[in-house]
């Protein structure tokens, strides 16, 4: 059996194509900021004295890390709408990814503090200052070069996961592609495109991660 490729009926649909990535990078961009927002309260609440708030933040993360997002999705989708709370499908992709991003951000970041050596805590305090003072000045920038190979990751990650969401009817890549391949059932030349379109995506973002790791924590100033 012969198959014609016909790639160029695709043309038409470029703008439907661009709409997709502009929307599955901004998903991408709001779902990485929300999640390291959630991500650091919960974060310091499990590294806290506090028993309670140590208990709720590892109930958080293994409740949203050992659950499918497809599932906490459709609860945020179909099942928030049955006590009142109706949200537009976008909405409810963005708060469903930005809370699921939440609990591995946690982990990480909860990772990267841990990482940084609890005699270097106790020098910067020794010198006078505050813990606020010590946790910027000593904590953090140690915290995110370690971590920032792993954010990197998460984002390039998070980036794939929102195809999910296409499931709800959000209109990001993935769903145009569904509805390009309705349109002319090109279904190989359809899906081969909107692969490429993840490939450079996903490379490209690596490629700028990397080039910003180098000059931020390799490249040595100048003398």
């Amino acid at each position: 059996m012969s198959y014609n490729f016909k790639f160029d009926v695709l043309l038409r649909y470029i703008p439907e194509i661009v709409q997709g990535v502009l929307l599955t990078l901004q998903f991408s961009v709001v779902t990485m900021l929300c999640g390291l927002a959630i991500g650091l309260i919960v974060a310091m609440a499990s590294i806290s004295p506090l028993m309670p708030l140590r208990a709720c933040a590892r109930v958080y993360v293994e409740a949203l890390r050992n659950t499918p997002l497809l599932v906490q999705l459709f609860i945020v989708f179909f099942g928030l709408p049955s006590i009142g709370i109706k949200l537009g499908a976008n909405t409810a992709a963005l708060i469903a990814l930005s809370i699921n991003m939440g609990a591995y951000g946690a982990e990480i970041l909860r990772a990267g503090f841990q990482s940084v050596r609890q005699s270097q805590v106790e020098a910067g305090r020794s010198l006078g200052l505050t813990a606020g003072q010590t946790f910027r000045h000593v904590v953090l920038f140690q915290a995110i070069k370690t971590i920032y190979p792993a954010l990197a990751s998460q984002f390039v990650l998070i980036m794939l996961t929102t195809s999910v969401v296409s499931s709800i009817g959000a209109t990001e890549l993935f769903h145009q592609a569904a509805f390009i391949d309705s349109r002319t059932y090109r279904s190989f030349e359809t899906y081969t495109l909107i692969t490429v379109s993840y490939l450079v995506l996903t490379l490209g973002f690596r490629a700028f991660f990397a080039g910003v790791y180098w000059m931020v924590f390799v490249r040595r100033p100048r003398r």
